[in-house]
């Protein structure tokens, strides 16, 4: 008997468009890891709490949320490419307001220039995942999201390191115990100094972007299309809202995504209260993506064996460990179950993904992904809701006890709920088969 010959994850015939496309996972990566420690460095630099430092997350997640599902119509209606331009024009522009934004000091400034670099960013991710899944058969369509997504990391690591070394370790005001008694002339020369620190990697990045422009507008980029023509967009949503795989789906996402950004964003405010300097919590950071791209590496592998459904649950639990860890063990210990979490999270937002997108028809698929981008407002609200817990005693990282551990430290139930729906959802997609 012949034995049935296992489908390529990615065939030569699409190799030139998937590396193209793959490079976008970086992109928005290094978007993603960059702008994390800016929380800090705007809530020092301006003097702000800790919840209205948050708003920069805001900002940058919000903007997902906003133009997700425009942009899944607008790819609905013409080509990937055209979508991808788009994305990375807007891009560009959000990242270049940065130049502004720091002429003129104003906080509100570099919200709106994160905002609309998230209209592209939208784009992007609105059409380069749903385009990766289609790139070969569906039974290798998950594998193929986690392969492109291990260039994710790649690009977290770049951010981080640009972050640090041409951020963090120039900002005057983390150097200065006392910054906020200073004598306002010396903290206008100070506040002036840090801020171009902050706006010159977002120039730079605007630049690089304008090239990839370029580079993705010169190549030939294949159009997927469905056989069974475009239904309409009420009938489509219909589809959606009786798929309860799709739904869930979208619910770990929106989970995910913040208890993502709560992790790596209040990493800093974590070395706080242990009394390690944000220059020296990024190191910690930096190994957190490491890791995560360790387990991106892990989970794509064991995806070749494992139930998709099953491996989710498996690192939704292990998470759950890990931020039972990070609450009740203040210090080093707890620092480190932090950033353990980074390899259980690995898996989950292309695991996820495919899980909720599977099955479904390609033009159904393009307005799901708007659902699962739309998804990352996870990002904004979570983190502004554990910003909120930090202050509860203050605008300090540990001023009052709760559950006898420190209120930095017990903000992270929030992420402990947010895997435990994950695990569930895992769970309900495996007993679905």
């Amino acid at each position: 008997m012949e034995k049935t010959q296992k489908p390529a994850v990615v065939s030569k015939s699409v190799l030139l468009p998937f590396i193209l496309i793959t490079s976008l996972f970086a992109l928005w990566g290094f978007a993603n890891a960059v702008t994390d420690p800016m929380v800090q460095a705007f809530k020092k630099v301006l003097e702000l709490s800790n919840s209205q430092a948050a708003w920069v997350q805001m900002a940058f997640y919000g903007g997902y949320f906003c133009m997700a599902l425009p942009a899944a119509l607008f790819v609905r209606k013409y080509s990937y490419k055209t979508g991808v331009l788009i994305g990375l024009a807007l891009y560009a522009v959000g990242a270049l307001m940065f130049y502004p934004a720091a002429t003129t000091e104003l906080f509100w400034f570099f919200c709106l220039g994160l905002y609309i670099l998230t209209f592209g960013l939208a784009f992007l991710e609105t059409t380069a995942n749903p385009y990766i899944l289609a790139m070969g058969d569906h039974k290798t369509a998950t594998q193929r999201l986690n392969l492109a997504q291990a260039f994710n990391p790649v690009g977290l690591i770049g951010g981080l390191l640009a972050a640090q070394y041409f951020v963090l370790k120039k900002l005057q005001s983390d150097d200065i115990e006392d910054y906020a008694v200073l004598a306002e002339a010396k903290k206008a020369l100070i506040r002036t100094s840090d801020l171009m620190a902050i706006r010159n990697p977002y120039v730079v990045l605007g630049l690089v972007v304008i090239l990839i422009f370029i580079l993705i507008l010169v190549n030939k980029m294949p159009q997927a299309k469905d056989e069974g023509g475009i239904p309409s967009l009420r009938d489509t949503f219909k589809q959606l809202g009786k798929n309860s795989k799709y739904v869930l789906g979208v619910i770990a996402q929106v989970l995910y995504v913040g208890a993502q950004i709560m992790c790596w964003t209040y990493i800093y405010q974590y070395a706080e209260a242990i009394s390690i300097s944000s220059d020296t919590a990024a190191n910690y950071q930096f190994v957190a993506f490491i890791v995560f791209l360790v387990g991106r590496a892990v989970g794509t592998y064991l995806l070749r064996f494992m139930n998709s459904g099953v491996l989710l649950y498996c690192f939704a639990l292990l998470a759950m460990a890990f931020s039972i860890g990070t609450m009740f063990f203040e210090g080093i210990i707890g620092l480190y179950c932090l950033v353990g979490i980074s390899f259980c999270m690995s898996l989950m937002f292309p695991t996820i993904y495919g899980i909720a997108l599977d099955g479904l028809r390609e033009e159904e698929a393009k307005i799901g992904a708007a659902g699962l981008v739309m998804a990352i407002v996870g990002g904004a609200l979570m983190p502004k809701f554990q910003g909120m817990i930090i202050d509860a005693g203050g605008a300090g990282v540990n001023d009052v006890k709760i559950l006898g551990v420190s209120e930095v430290n017990f903000s992270f139930v929030l992420p402990l709920l947010c895997f435990l729906y994950i695990a569930y959802y895992g769970r309900t997609v495996f007993k679905m088969k």
